[in-house]
Parts: C-alpha cells; structure tokens; sequence
C-alpha cells in the first residue's frame, strides 16, 4: 500500500496512452493499424513494468534529501534557503522539488527541476523575504523522481511536518554594517564621511609628536621628561546613552514595500544600537503607545545586542492613541543623564505635531531629542506623474497640500530646538546613521 501511495503519473503516460487509443480506434477501420497497436502496446506495458521496477525496486535509500533553514530569518532581508541533494540511483534521475514553505510568504507555485547523474551530489539555494515578525513553520520537502522514461514518478517526503523558525528584526543588515565599520568601507553602505570640527575632549593617551599635529596639543611636562616633543591625543567622548522611542500606535501600521513602519523602525532601531556600541556608547529601548511597552535600560555589555533582538521581536502595534504625556513623564523619572532620544513616530499634519509638542519640548528640555519623520514614496510617485485632467490636478494639488504638511512639521520642530530627520522608509537606517554621527563628530551629544 505504501508503494501506491508513492506513485505519481507523469504527462508522458498520457500522451501515450492517447496515442494508443486512437490507434485501436483507427484500427477498427484498418486491420493493420489494429495489430501494430497490439504490438505497441505490450512494449508499452514492458515500459510501464521496467520504470516501476526502476524507481521502486532498485534499493531503499535510493536518494538523500536535506535542507538546511538558518537558527532565525532576518526581517526584510533575503534569507538563503538551502537543499542538499544526492542520487544513490545507478541511473540518472529527473528531480521535481516541492518545499513546503511558510504559508505567510503565499507561495503556491514553488518547484525546482534537476537533473542527477548516478551518485552525484548537488546543493540547491533559494532565497525568501519575510516582511513580519514572528514564528513561521516550513512543513516537509517533497521530491518526485522520474527516470528518462518519465512514465512514473516515485514521491519521497523529508523532513518534519512542521519545522518553526522565528524571523527577527534586521540582523543581516546589522552585520553587514558592523562588517563595513570594522574595514572602514561605511561609505559603500551610503555613510557620508564627517568632517570634525574642532578637537575631542576626552584623553586618550600620550603619544610621540607626528608632522601635521596641532601645536596646542603638546603636553610639556612629558616633553620635558621624554626630551622629544609630546602630544595629548584625545578621542570622541565615549559611554554617551542613546535610547530608541518607538511609537506603537496606529501610525506606525502603514505599510511600505509590504513592511509596516513599525518593522522599518525596528530594523533601524536595532541596527543603529549597534553602531552606537562600536562607538562605544550605551543603547537602550523604550517602546511606547496607550503604556509603556518595553523598557531596556541603556548599557553597553556583550549581550546588549541580543537583549535588544530579543526586545524588539515581540513588539506589535495597537490601534491605539500614543500617550505622550505618559512617555515624557517615564523618561523624566528613569533617565536621569542627558541622552540622545531618537523618536520613531509619523505626524502626518502640523495639528497632530501641535497636540504633542508640549511634551516633545520637556523632553528636549534635559535631552538631545531628534524626531523621525517618513516621507510617503507613493504621495511621490503621484507628483512625477502627468496631470491629463482635472481629477489628476486635484490629486496632484492635495499631494503637494501633504509633501508641503511635512515640511511645515520638521520647521515647527527645528525652530523648538528639536532635531528632525525626515526621510523615506527604504533609506531610514543609512540617513540615521549618517545624523548620529554628525551629531557625535559635531560634539553635540
């Protein structure tokens, strides 16, 4: 019964087995087309017999299957899926592959086609984008093999039938930035090289006097001891807090690419926490909306990173109205020190700017506060387009209303002295490094 069970027809047994009838129909009327299909189909019926024989009968582990699923997938990211294949057949065999993948991606039409030669070894790669945190579930991987006479096919199944991984915020992002860090390649990545302007504060150490140092940087006692001349190296002030506000209310749901602001802001948040701590600075997270979400007290430790992956994973968005008022009064009482707010929000007119900008004043009041605002690529999109009639020039007209709305919002903030970054989704972790390090070079924080 097991055999049945793994049996699949191919369309070529078809398209034979038609070819048959209209022959033994045709033979009716001539006799001699009648005996030719006799004779065609016992060859037929050995076809049949020596291609289940082939596919069944030849050994048990007649091929090898494995796929291999990363620990965790990074959120919109192109995760690397891999299939391990090996052909114990002593024949060449055809490969239909059938991956159950998560049922979030809606995927319906997923197959690979391979051709094995006897004993061969092959790895198949596929990529997926998850565009939602959370658990996802791969099922089986489903293989189908024919032999050349592609009449049969025999069906295996590998793996569990429910596989989970769970998809985390932006950490491939996050390495390959580290990665750039490290090789002094920022640039690549869209990193704007800041010019320092003056010298640093903190010392660092006393070093041999180099051609091109800065005379007033002679320290003279070591000078005097050393009997060469010596200099104070000093170094961009370390251990400053930058903390991460993310807004969990509605706003935050509106959809980019297919991610949500909430996830871009995510995948932000997180790769940023890690280029503070290459700088040396402590990271920590408030998520907020009705309450206060999640709290991750700024530090600077080997396990920061993963506390933080661990903290944003969970987060979701609510339908509900973010209390700014609570927020202030929250950071007031658990943040004592001057710190870098980065506030990942999106007012969409200057009314919804007004409601809350007595409580983003208090808090820039004892903190450097900077505001992320999202342009809307698609109010763009309708701007490139050609007005053709009075309709066009209406939506046009109120396009321009919203583009001219953000400006008006960044303005209002800018003159409070609160620093605005105003920027599309796709490009928000790029611009946000680049200020964070303006800010920092610049000796603002």
């Amino acid at each position: 019964m097991r055999i049945l069970r793994d049996i699949y027809t191919e369309p070529r047994l078809y398209t034979a087995s038609t070819i048959l009838i209209l022959m033994f129909v045709l033979g009716y009327f001539f006799s001699p087309l009648f005996f030719a299909a006799k004779i065609l189909l016992l060859f037929f019926l050995f076809l049949l017999a020596s291609d289940l024989s082939l596919l069944f009968f030849t050994g048990q582990q007649n091929l090898l299957l494995r796929r291999e699923v990363p620990e965790r997938l990074s959120n919109g990211d192109d995760n690397q899926i891999r299939i391990f294949l090996k052909n114990n057949y002593f024949f060449t065999v055809h490969l239909n592959i059938i991956d159950e993948i998560p049922a979030r991606f809606q995927t319906r039409d997923f197959i690979m086609r391979i051709c094995l030669m006897p004993q061969e070894e092959k790895m198949l790669d596929y990529s997926l984008r998850p565009v939602r945190r959370g658990e996802y579930e791969f099922g089986k991987t489903n293989a189908f093999v024919s032999s050349k006479l592609k009449l049969f096919s025999r069906g295996y199944q590998f793996g569990s039938p429910s596989t989970p991984v769970k998809v985390y915020p932006s950490f491939l992002r996050m390495k390959e930035y580290e990665l750039l860090a490290i090789s002094n390649r920022l640039t690549e990545a869209g990193i704007k090289r800041i010019r320092k302007v003056g010298t640093h504060t903190e010392f660092d150490q006393i070093r041999d006097y180099v051609t091109g140092d800065d005379y007033r940087t002679i320290n003279w006692k070591a000078t005097a001891k050393k009997s060469k001349l010596m200099v104070n190296q000093y170094q961009e002030e370390r251990s400053q807090q930058v903390y991460s506000l993310i807004d969990m209310g509605r706003v935050m749901k509106m959809p980019f690419n297919g991610m949500s602001l909430l996830d871009y802001a995510i995948n932000s948040a997180l790769i940023l926490s890690n280029t503070a701590l290459y700088k040396h600075d402590k990271t920590g997270i408030i998520t907020f909306g009705k309450t206060i979400g999640s709290f991750l007290p700024a530090e600077n430790k080997s396990r920061t990173i993963l506390k933080t992956l661990e903290t944003l994973y969970k987060q979701e968005t609510s339908y509900d109205e973010p209390d700014y008022e609570l927020l202030a009064a929250f950071i007031k009482q658990r943040i004592t020190h001057r710190s870098l707010l980065i506030l990942y929000t999106n007012f969409e007119s200057p009314a919804s700017l007004q409601r809350q900008l007595f409580c983003l004043r208090n808090m820039a009041r004892n903190h450097l506060l900077m505001v992320i605002i999202f342009e809307n690529t698609e109010i763009r999109h309708l701007l490139d387009k050609t007005a053709d009639s009075l309709q066009d020039i209406y939506i046009k007209t109120i396009a321009e209303k919203f583009i001219y709305d953000k400006r008006l919002i960044v303005k209002e903030l800018n003159k409070h002295g609160i620093h605005a970054l105003q920027t599309k989704p796709a490009s928000l972790s790029v611009n946000l490094i680049n200020k964070y390090l303006e800010l920092k070079h610049t000796g603002i924080i």
